[in-house]
């Protein structure tokens, strides 16, 4: 038995939650009840808990207020998606509950969880049961009984919450339709007992689950206690990103890299590249990147120095070193100065999308979406980087709102305002609505009244077998969702875009956006603008490249 949970013991908990959830996050992404490839509430929570154990990493807090406060800051930063936010929030309130702890005993505990709870409830606005609120709120009224029984002893308390959670989670298929029809328990509810079992096998001294890979970003990166100098092949462990130069193949690029160095890991999306290597040259390394675009960042650090100063028992000197320290000096973060009255961030995956945006007049596009959703520090900085006293923020995806709405109580200097744009071309009418020379409150309705008049339809494949809302869908098939609900399956992508055609939102429209994805060649695409244009004959039609990933066509229709 624990008598209680100091800030050592917290923090390792919490790193061994990250971990336990970073293992089991494909399962849990399989449990999202919609046969499209955008299952991701897994993954979600793994990078959110994630930010979280880096920073618990870094600080070492000695008492478990501080821990759980350290826990809070950086879940509230790096939450992703609504599952992310949602546990921030509970662990925010968890946090408030013990902040002046050195300890956590069983009673503690209780009550923690129970604050998390109530913190969570009071920010959704419309709480809904068979979720992660239902499997939070009940996990934590049975760890107030537990407490009852005994108070000294929180591992006994975190026990019996994980029990009468499970048996929630499993009631959750019977509380809400939709998982009921997909045979599903709540992904969210099960990514949370994830994390408590996760915490309790720690205080437990159970081994630490092995990780797919370490960081928010999925990079690699060396555990330097695990090697010594001896060991290691390449001296300085080197990871830089480039802002890439567009038509520029990385292939080349790899197998040079590959010549100099081991340990080589690039990550790549629309805009720019991030590599992790290995290597004697880093010099070299960064040389041969500006080859491929503008060098934007360097991070060189020397291992064998690391190794020698582990076993020595000295800190080890690191880039992260020099980054806080210029925080420090600083004092805060960099904010822009407002030079206009409004400015706008936006969320789109794709190059082509990204760059309506830009020509409508954002000042910055965040990339992200389906997949891929981004943080709430990853929109805090976009914000912080605009130079506006009122920033408007355009998620267009359901998933990402709750994130940017955390942004209003962490930005600095600036009038945050979400509007609750679900998809990409609600953002982009939003967007052509707002006025410069209009009060705020003008432009929030106007915004808002012209994103509720674009019908938004989206074209992409079933990942996985399914029979949901009485479609009998296989992997494979293509998929087509209207207004995020399914309209149609075929195995033909040329029937089921014809139907989509025929559909009385597109016989009705005025005006009509086919944005083709990255998978899609324009002459494929020629082909479907033919297709509208001859279905739907009032309407004026738009063809544009959008390059986003997972939906092969994303249809609007005004």
């Amino acid at each position: 038995m624990r008598q209680c949970i100091d800030g050592a013991s917290f923090a390792q908990a919490i790193i061994h939650a990250a971990a336990a959830i970073n293992q089991q996050k494909q399962q849990i992404n399989e449990l999202n009840v919609f046969p499209v490839p955008d299952g991701d509430t897994g993954t979600n929570m793994s990078l959110t808990i994630s930010t979280a154990a880096a920073e618990l990493r870094k600080k070492q807090p000695k008492t478990a207020g501080e821990a759980a406060a350290v826990t809070a800051s950086a879940l509230l930063r790096g939450a992703r998606g609504n599952s992310g936010v949602i546990l921030s929030l509970l662990f925010r309130g968890f946090a408030k509950a013990v902040k002046d702890k050195d300890t956590i005993d069983g009673r503690d505990l209780a009550i923690a969880l129970d604050y998390g709870v109530a913190a969570a409830y009071k920010a959704v606005m419309k709480p809904a049961e068979g979720t992660i609120l239902t499997v939070s709120r009940l996990a934590a009224a049975k760890a107030a009984d537990a407490a009852r029984q005994t108070p000294d002893d929180p591992e006994a308390v975190l026990e019996a919450s994980i029990a009468e959670g499970q048996i929630a989670l499993d009631n959750t298929i019977n509380q809400n339709p939709v998982l009921k029809k997909a045979g599903v328990v709540d992904a969210g509810g099960k990514g949370f007992l994830v994390i408590l079992q996760g915490m309790l096998d720690s205080l437990r001294g159970a081994e630490l689950p092995q990780e797919e890979a370490e960081g928010t970003q999925g990079e690699q990166k060396t555990d330097y206690a695990a090697i010594a100098a001896e060991e290691i092949t390449f001296t300085f462990d080197t990871v830089f990103i480039v802002r890439k130069e567009k038509g520029k193949s990385l292939e080349a690029f790899q197998a040079y890299l590959n010549s100099i160095g081991d340990s080589l890991v690039i990550g790549e999306d629309d805009d720019a590249f991030k590599v992790h290597i290995h290597t004697d040259i880093p010099g070299a390394a960064l040389t041969e990147a500006q080859k491929y675009g503008t060098l934007e960042l360097a991070k060189i650090e020397n291992m064998r120095t690391q190794a020698e100063d582990l076993a020595a028992g000295r800190h080890i000197q690191s880039t992260d070193d020099l980054e806080e320290g210029d925080s420090a000096s600083s004092g805060q973060r960099k904010v822009a100065p407002p030079e206009k009255k409004y400015g706008v961030v936006a969320v789109a995956a794709g190059e082509g999308l990204a760059a309506v945006f830009h020509d409508l007049g954002a000042d910055g596009v965040i990339s992200g979406g389906q997949t891929m959703n981004p943080s709430t520090d990853d929109i805090l900085r976009e914000i912080d980087r605009t130079p506006a006293e009122i920033v408007f923020v355009l998620p267009n995806n359901k998933n990402i709102i709750m994130a940017a709405q955390q942004c209003g109580a962490l930005a600095e200097g600036k009038r945050v305002v979400v509007i609750p744009t679900k998809t990409v071309p609600q953002g982009i009418t939003a967007l052509m609505s707002m006025d410069p020379e209009a009060e705020e409150a003008d432009n929030v309705s106007a915004m808002t009244e012209a994103m509720g008049s674009v019908h938004t339809c989206e074209v992409t494949y079933a990942a996985r077998d399914s029979d949901f809302d009485g479609f009998a869908i296989k992997r494979g098939d293509y998929l087509a969702l209207a207004e995020h609900q399914l309209f149609g399956t075929d195995r033909k992508l040329d029937k089921l875009l014809r139907r989509l055609a025929e559909a009385k939102p597109q016989q009705n429209a005025e005006f009509i956006n086919i944005f083709y994805g990255a998978d899609v060649t324009e002459r494929e695409a020629q082909k479907v603008l033919k297709l509208f244009t001859d279905a739907c004959p009032n309407a004026e039609i738009t063809l544009l490249s959008g390059g986003q990933p997972v939906y092969y066509y994303m249809i609007s229709a005004e």
